[in-house]
This record gives structure tokens, C-alpha cells and sequence, in this order.
């Protein structure tokens, strides 16, 4: 398994649209984590299913019954960032407990803007060395969690009094990771891979989906990888297993082969949709969550931005202000090698039409 080219696009997969420009909390970022949410079963089924539960997918292998599969699950835990007001502000913060505050959007402490916002922590549960011939027999299961919790930063002006506080507050998140496999075929294998949030809410029917979204999990995908066996196309399948590929059933997921090319070891069951063997562009100089747009644009558009504009995206989420810096520090040549190139040529066969 290639791991630096996977993890790229891995990476690109877990932030595609964490923010989008113009990177500031307006309108167009007021509704997030809009890909792979997988939310509570129990909030799911009070709402008749409008949001998933799980996630599923399944994929076909050609090869041994004796192969290992290993398995990631990546997510993203949702994390609130609060910003509270002190009024009047403290001389100091208080020995035991807390001090009250005022929730806000955002505040202006010692000449910084505090913005109330979304973050998110990477997660990772992992299934490795499970012989698919095991799976044959009985499925797998592996229950995982994160556990919660509140981070308090009191925030001071420059003469030492204290004016607000950031808090950080994370809720628990429970699931479940289900792996199964029948035979279809001599050396043909049907994989199944579901991943479902088992968390507990206490009042499910009454429960808003912007607190519901706490306690799931965004941006969920999956990464398969075998030894000893290969995985088959789910875009494009040998003739004689398209009808087996036809009946695969995949739910929130879009699996296809990634690393290089024609190795099949590895399938990304990504929530949005990609192609067989998917690439960053040469060209692209980071990461600006918006993996499928043109790095030449977004980069432009940046750099026109108002000053003001900046500092906004700056104030608003740590990745953003990483993003920032990296496109305010390209060269001119960086730039221009963003710039349009022709990949490779193909001749024609269309009867002599130019």
C-alpha cells in the first residue's frame, strides 16, 4: 500500500468542505459537515430517517479466502467553540470553579477577535489482520468510542484583566464497525463494511439536528486494504463480474481504487464521489478543503480578498489562518505553475473530424 499517495487523498476526502471560501462564517458556511454525516440511530429514527446511521459499503475481491483485510475508519468529532463575554471583566480568575459569562459571537480581547465557531478532532479506529475466510464463517464486530469533554481558556486584556473566556466543548460519540463476507464465486468475494453511531441521546424526539450533529460523525469514510487477494472495480468491472458488482449496495459511501496504479490492494469508500485512482494535482500547494475546484482560482480569490476580509478568516478557525499564510507566502512562479497544462495527448479515431 502506497501510504504517503493514500494519505493525501485521504486527507483531501476527510476536509472536503470543512470551509469554504470565501473562509469566513458567512451564509455560505453556515451549513457544515454536509458530507458523510453519519448521525445517532436513535435521532435518526425519531426523525423517520431523515439524516443516516450508518454508513455501508460493499466491494468485490478476486482472489484467496486466506488474504487479510485491514481496515481504517476516519471521522471527524465535532467540537464547539464557545466565546463568552466577562462584564465587568475579572482582576483574576477565580481559584475554584468558574466565572460566569455571556455567551457570544464574537469578542475583542487585547486587540484579537475571538469567534465563535465549529472545530473539529481527527478520528481513527482501526481493524487490522482479519483473514476473510474468518469473515466467511461469522461476521465481526468492534464497538469503539471517543469520550467527551470541556477545555475553558480564560482570555485577558493586556492589563491582566480578565475580559472572556474560550471554551471548548466535545460530546461522546459510540458506534459500531460490522464486517461480513460471502462467497459469490469461485476466488469471488462480497465484502460488507458498516459503520453505525450507537450513541445514546436522552431525548432523541426532541433533539435539534445542531445538537444531534455533536454527537455525530462527519466526514466518515472508510479505507480498505488486502493482502493477498485484490480488490475489483466498482466503476468499471471485468465483464464477467459486472452483475455481482451491479448488486453491491453501498449507503453514504462511494468506493473506489486508490494508490497507484493498476494495484488494487486498496479501496477509499469515500462520501463523496470519486473515480478509480484519484489524484492531488502536482500543482496544488496545500490544502483549501475545496479538493475538486481549481487550485489556480481559490488561490486568486484569496489573495484579492480585503484586509479585513483576511483577518476575518484568520479569526475564525486555526486551519483557515494555516491556509492563509501558506497562500499569502507563494511566490509569483508558484502561482503561475497552478496554471492549466496539458497532461498528455490521445489521437482521434472520430473519421478525420479536427
Amino acid at each position: 500500500m502506497d501510504t504517503q499517495l493514500i494519505d493525501k487523498i485521504v486527507n483531501a476526502v476527510l476536509y472536503e468542505g470543512y470551509i469554504l471560501y470565501p473562509y469566513r462564517p458567512s451564509v455560505k458556511n453556515r451549513q457544515r459537515w454536509t458530507f458523510g454525516g453519519v448521525f445517532p440511530e436513535s435521532y435518526s429514527t425519531a426523525n423517520h430517517g431523515a439524516e443516516p446511521f450508518a454508513a455501508q459499503t460493499q466491494v468485490l475481491i478476486e482472489g484467496s479466502a486466506e488474504a487479510i483485510l485491514n481496515v481504517q475508519i476516519r471521522f471527524l468529532h465535532l467540537t464547539d467553540r464557545i466565546v463568552g463575554s466577562i462584564d465587568p471583566p475579572l482582576a483574576e480568575w477565580p481559584k475554584t470553579g468558574e466565572a460566569s459569562f455571556k455567551s457570544v459571537e464574537f469578542l475583542h480581547v487585547a486587540s484579537q477577535q475571538y469567534q465563535s465557531w465549529q472545530e473539529a478532532a481527527e478520528r481513527e479506529v482501526v481493524a487490522p489482520g482479519i483473514k476473510l475466510s474468518d469473515l466467511l464463517k461469522r461476521s465481526r464486530m468492534q464497538d469503539f468510542e471517543f469520550s467527551g469533554g470541556r477545555e475553558v481558556q480564560p482570555l485577558a486584556e493586556t492589563d491582566g484583566r480578565i475580559a472572556g473566556v474560550l471554551v471548548r466543548l466535545q460530546q461522546s460519540i459510540c458506534g459500531q464497525i460490522e464486517l461480513s463476507a460471502e462467497e459469490l464465486s469461485t476466488g469471488l468475494f462480497k465484502l460488507t463494511c458498516r459503520t453505525t453511531n450507537r450513541t445514546i441521546l436522552e431525548n432523541p424526539q426532541t433533539c435539534d439536528r445542531s445538537n444531534a450533529q455533536m454527537h455525530s460523525m462527519a466526514s466518515t469514510h472508510a479505507i480498505l486494504n488486502l493482502e493477498g487477494a485484490e480488490f475489483i472495480s466498482s466503476i468499471d468491472p471485468p465483464e464477467k463480474w459486472k452483475a455481482f458488482a451491479g448488486q453491491c449496495n453501498n449507503i453514504g459511501c462511494f468506493p473506489v481504487l486508490v494508490g497507484a496504479a493498476p494495484r488494487r490492494d486498496t479501496m477509499l469508500c469515500s462520501p463523496i464521489i470519486l473515480y478509480d485512482y484519484p489524484q492531488i494535482a502536482p500543482e496544488s500547494a496545500g490544502d483549501l478543503f475545496d479538493g475538486g475546484e481549481i487550485d489556480e482560482i481559490l488561490t486568486l480569490r484569496i489573495l484579492t480578498l480585503s484586509d479585513e476580509e483576511k483577518q476575518a478568516v484568520a479569526n475564525v478557525d486555526e486551519r483557515a489562518r494555516v491556509m492563509l499564510e501558506r497562500t499569502h507566502a507563494l511566490e509569483l512562479a508558484d502561482v503561475a505553475s497552478m496554471h492549466g497544462a496539458m497532461k498528455s495527448l490521445r489521437p482521434l479515431h472520430d473519421g478525420g473530424a479536427s
